[in-house]
């Protein structure tokens, strides 16, 4: 007898086929991922009423995300079973406190949400030790972290010898606007100044965008719009354009002219903190560098 496969009398079977997925749906996908996000906690890190209670499901349980997002236990629900609603940006912003999103989750929870994401719950003061070790690594291109405020976090030893030695100076005082602005040394350093000044001045307004809570933002630019007249002067020119990369032309005391290319990265872990580093744009502003690094090292 011919083999059913082989038997050229039979039709052929149709090609196999897999259903396919239903279209991704905003709301559905916010609903799984409030879910998921949920259900991974763990009650015992949370100072709950009721947490010892046997739990027949993993993680927190609704009412309890509710309560620690100062929302109805019935919106919750709602909003888990993609039932219509649209939460606003500070819904949002208080569901991604409760359920301690780290950034990247909580960027990815405002696109579900459709909306626009406000400052981190808490500004960075700290460099986290990862990025510390990296400024490290990163010699001998002179380079330091910064966080949104310009607050200096970490600097190698290579930018410590081309800008102030940071550990000569006050925790305040530890911060590249004010350097540029109120530290006399620095008056002369950048060789454009004005356009330095107004790029600090972007990032700052732009910073300020982003972190309209944050106190001590608010008195770093009232202390500059207070004590500089360039500042006060371009404040109000509500200009945001931050450049990330470029050349600037540098005036050193002991070396003399230094050209150097710069870059900023912003971190994916850390989006609120920025990475710059420094390199020589030409042989001379290497050698000038080198020739820093060498009287660095030779100061008690």
């Amino acid at each position: 007898m011919t083999p059913r496969a082989l038997d050229p009398t039979r039709a052929p079977a149709p090609p196999h086929t897999r259903t396919p997925p239903h279209p991704l749906d905003p709301a559905q996908e916010l609903a799984a991922f409030l879910r998921t996000r949920r259900e991974r906690l763990d009650p015992d890190d949370f100072a709950l009423p009721g947490r010892r209670r046997a739990r027949r499901t993993p993680g927190l349980r609704r009412e309890e995300v509710a309560e620690l997002a100062g929302v109805s236990t019935d919106y919750v629900v709602r909003l888990e079973q993609a039932r219509g609603l649209r939460p606003s940006a500070q819904v949002v912003q208080a569901l991604a406190h409760a359920l301690r999103l780290p950034p990247a989750e909580r960027a990815y929870l405002f696109n579900l949400a459709q909306q626009h994401p406000g400052a981190p719950d808490k500004p960075t003061t700290t460099a986290p030790a990862p990025l510390a070790h990296l400024v490290t690594d990163l010699s001998p291109h002179p380079a330091m972290l910064m966080n949104h405020r310009y607050d200096i976090l970490a600097w190698n030893p290579e930018m410590a010898a081309l800008l102030p030695d940071f550990d000569t100076l006050p925790p305040p005082h530890r911060n590249a606007l004010w350097l540029c602005l109120l530290h006399p040394p620095m008056r002369d350093f950048y060789e454009d100044r004005e356009h330095t000044l107004r790029e600090g001045v972007a990032h700052l307004r732009a910073a300020w965008a982003t972190h309209p809570d944050d106190q001590a933002l608010t008195d770093l630019i009232t202390e500059f719009a207070t004590r500089d007249e360039d500042f006060a002067r371009l404040w109000p020119e509500q200009d945001i354009k931050v450049n990330g990369r470029g050349e600037k032309a540098l005036r050193h005391p002991e070396v003399g002219a230094i050209t150097v290319h710069f870059e900023v990265l912003l971190p994916l872990e850390d989006p609120d903190q920025r990475l710059l580093i420094y390199r020589a744009a030409d042989a001379e502003s290497q050698a000038a560098l080198n020739r820093l690094t060498q009287l660095s090292t030779q100061r008690p």
